[in-house]
């Protein structure tokens, strides 16, 4: 089964050809970081602008590495929600537009379902059950996966996702946008020498809000007292404790529905010192770790055909009444 995907629920336009869910026949993302850095972060309505412009070249693009036609495509697959609401509008309208001109089935996906599902892509032997944990920079969910579609949310954050504070810590250092790669790139150069607190919330829930305000108090302190500060512990030891609290958090899920699985999705999964975490805190538990590559990590069309793939498996079809759903909710369909 060939899935045409679209991905435009924030700054990334993309579109990929997907066979039954994990071979990917092409992966075409045009980001817009750069355009965005100009204003330390995504601004929607600039955002939606760009994805009307590129939509059509990237489909395209898609089709042509895949070497196919939209007559080989068998089901076109379109991120719903959540996301920004114009971002999202525009990938809804073409592939609206593209399963009624073509007469194919319409398959409406969750953004993060679909972070979930980039983990089947290149090891299509791992398969629920198992806990993942999405990062991103709008959320943050501590899932338990029961099977292909089937989710329970043990937790998810109560005020900043994670790769949100890290972006507003790294603006507030002075590394600019996107934060994520920046501070993970610096820390490696310093040491976790201070102590930033790990909020302790209820349950499997996170907060990252107050680590964010410890961080910034940090700074003014320092500026005030006329201290050094050198960024690159600053960045370390924010880093440090936003990890722990994520791997403690995940692997104590892990134990507490008996499963021996264990995998990261979301922009924040290609954090080199979450994976290394993630992996050491894994081995020491006898636990096994999945991850997607880098490219699997950002928003892509590929792990959206993925999602759609084994949604239409459980014979989920929608009609041309999809709307854009902004803050849509994890297990919705």
């Amino acid at each position: 089964m060939n899935i045409l995907a679209i991905e435009s629920s924030c700054d990334e336009t993309s579109a990929a050809v997907v066979k039954d869910g994990t071979k990917v026949l092409s992966n075409i993302i045009s980001s817009q970081i750069e355009l965005h850095k100009l204003f330390g972060g995504v601004v929607p309505e600039i955002a939606s602008r760009k994805h009307i412009e590129k939509i059509n070249p990237v489909i395209d693009e898609a089709l042509t590495e895949a070497d196919m036609t939209f007559e080989d495509i068998d089901a076109i697959a379109v991120t719903y929600g959540p996301g920004l609401v114009g971002a999202l509008l525009v990938g809804l309208a073409e592939a609206k537009a593209l399963a009624y001109a073509l007469k194919k089935p319409l398959i409406g996906v969750h953004h993060i379902e679909g972070h979930i599902s980039a983990n089947y892509i290149e090891n299509p032997e791992f398969k629920p059950p198992y806990i993942c944990l999405v990062v991103s920079g709008g959320h943050t969910h501590l899932v338990y996966v029961k099977d292909y579609g089937e989710y329970e949310i043990m937790g998810k954050t109560r005020d900043d996702a994670a790769g949100e504070a890290f972006d507003k810590v790294a603006r507030a250092i002075g590394l600019g946008y996107p934060g994520g790669p920046k501070i993970d790139k610096l820390s490696k150069e310093g040491k976790a020498s201070i102590n930033f607190p790990r909020a302790q919330v209820e349950a499997y829930d996170f907060s990252f809000s107050g680590l964010k305000s410890a961080v910034l108090n940090y700074l003014n302190q320092c500026k005030m007292k006329d201290e050094e500060m050198i960024e690159a512990d600053i960045a370390a030891s924010f880093q440090e404790a936003v990890i722990d609290v994520l791997v403690t958090k995940t692997i104590k899920a892990a134990k507490e529905k008996g499963v021996q699985q264990v995998a990261i999705a979301g922009g924040v999964a290609a954090n080199s010192g979450l994976r290394e975490a993630m992996q050491k805190a894994c081995d020491d538990h006898q636990i096994t770790f999945q991850y997607p590559s880098h490219v699997l990590c950002t928003d892509n069309a590929a792990m959206i055909g993925a999602a759609a793939y084994y949604d239409y498996q459980k014979g989920i079809v929608h009609d041309m009444t999809l709307n854009a759903v902004p803050n849509l909710k994890l297990g919705d369909k």
